[in-house]
């Protein structure tokens, strides 16, 4: 298991990414897998970045753990803020127009239907949510 902290803010999404990328490659992870990975930790960590603390930046932990039997990638994502259980929300209705659809969660239902597993939960003050990718 590895894992990093940095400020949960915008700029720091593609030093998450990289993170997470060294991991995956250093276990062979299929570039497919690993792009859709790297679609989730954009959606997810976007997410924290721009409510979790606001106005405030406070602080976000990546965690990286790669399992053998089965082989699958678990990134969590750990944050302080303000209490959000992005799985609570209802999905948003696919076969509705653009025009017609309501504004957000479109992000949360493509990272949902693109793992193999999503968790979430809150305790010690802390969000904690899981993604599992089987590779």
């Amino acid at each position: 298991m590895r894992e990093i902290t940095v400020d949960a803010a915008i700029e720091n999404i593609a030093e998450v990414t990289a993170f997470v990328d060294e991991q995956l490659e250093a276990f062979d992870c299929p570039m497919k897998v690993q792009m859709q990975i790297d679609i989730a930790i954009d959606e997810l960590f976007s997410n924290i970045a721009h409510y979790a603390y606001k106005p405030e930046v406070g602080k976000a932990t990546v965690r990286v753990e790669l399992d053998e039997d089965p082989r699958a990638a678990v990134v969590t994502f750990i944050d302080n803020g303000v209490p959000y259980d992005p799985l609570a929300k209802k999905d948003p209705d696919v076969t509705l127009s653009a025009e017609e659809r309501k504004i957000g969660g479109l992000g949360i239902y493509l990272v949902k239907k693109s793992m193999d597993d999503m968790f979430y939960e809150y305790k010690d003050g802390q969000n904690i949510l899981i993604i599992k990718k089987l590779l």
